[in-house]
């Protein structure tokens, strides 16, 4: 009797641990990890806080992703650097993506981080030098990347704002001298951002004893998305749910950015302790406001087709694109729904 017992018993349990193997099989096969390659379009920095941040709290483990995150050398550079399949994901501008489709390139935004355009120009305020209108900077050198977009926004945001397109001398220079030279007023302005290089310049300028200024594109007619996530046409029809997952996993990141600037400003420094807490909560701060976009209709990350719109005309009108891309071309909104 105790054999048939024992034998019953043996039975159960294998059959118990088949029914747990497969569970486990079915949890893996649920859960499968998926490797991932971010470019944060520069050096790790408030603009870019909510993928750091989704990093640094798990949020890409538990969605199943294994993230690798490396430091990018501008925004073009990133999105082509996507487009060849270098990375899976990068942060990038409209401007990049534009520019990457008219030459034939596939990149795609897949949320907005700068729902507005965080382009500015910055000076140093002294006595006697007035800025409040683009009027006042005719005939002042403007100090921008050698590859920065403003070598080409520039001039056309002046032809829209009634001026001669060489109203600014545009001077290129090494991103890593433009504070430099502006504290040193080898350049009169320079380009900056906010979230990024404009929190840096201002806090150089305050350790100096002097006090930085700026005039922000947007305030006069220059209505464009800012930077957002980028990933390929290929890539995003291939891996779907690497994509979904991905987005939400990061904007849950930049939510958390937004209820706690200081938590999370501490949480990213704690992972890049080169980091300076004060520019990084400044950078932080200026980013919530500009992601900030109806959210009373839209989910974090909406890109407004509007203003989508508006930024493929003037990108075209300034690098002469001849209509050659499509706004519907340039991103989509299916995962941040």
């Amino acid at each position: 009797m105790w054999v048939k017992r024992l034998g019953a018993c043996l039975r159960a349990l294998t059959l118990a641990a088949a029914a747990l193997a497969g569970a486990a099989g079915t949890a893996g096969a649920a859960y499968a990890t998926d490797t991932v390659r971010v470019n944060l379009g520069w050096l790790p920095q408030g603009s870019t806080g909510g993928i750091l941040l989704a990093q640094a709290k798990g949020y890409y483990r538990d969605a199943g992703l294994d993230v690798s995150i490396m430091r990018g050398y501008g925004g073009q550079r990133t999105v082509n650097e996507v487009d060849e399949g270098l990375f899976e994901f990068g942060y990038g501008d409209p401007v990049s993506v534009t520019l990457n489709r008219a030459q034939g390139g596939h990149a795609v935004l897949v949320g907005a981080v700068n729902t507005r355009w965080p382009g500015a120009i910055c000076y140093l305020e002294r006595p006697g030098f007035k800025v409040a209108t683009p009027k006042d900077l005719a005939g002042l050198t403007l100090g921008g990347g050698g590859a920065s977009a403003v070598q080409n926004i520039v001039p056309a945001w002046l032809k829209q704002n009634g001026m001669a397109p060489g109203a600014i001398k545009l001077v290129r220079l090494d991103p890593a001298v433009i504070n430099t030279a502006l504290l040193q007023k080898r350049i009169d302005l320079s380009e900056c951002w906010e979230g990024a290089s404009l929190p840096v310049q201002a806090t150089i300028a305050q350790r100096a004893g002097q006090h930085v200024g700026k005039l922000l594109y947007r305030d006069f007619g220059l209505d464009m998305m800012g930077s957002g996530l980028v990933t390929t046409d290929a890539y995003m029809a291939r891996h779907p749910d690497v994509v979904k997952r991905f987005v939400e996993a990061t904007y849950r990141g930049y939510a958390l950015m937004r209820d706690q600037p200081q938590a999370a400003a501490d949480a990213i420094a704690a992972q890049y302790p080169m980091l300076d807490r004060a520019i990084l909560l400044q950078q932080i701060q200026e980013s919530n406001a500009l992601i900030a976009d109806d959210p009373a209709h839209h989910p974090m990350g909406w890109l407004r087709p509007e203003r989508m719109d508006a930024t493929v005309r003037f990108v075209s009108q300034a690098f002469g694109l001849n209509g050659k891309v499509k706004a519907s071309d340039l991103y989509t909104n299916r995962f941040v729904q």
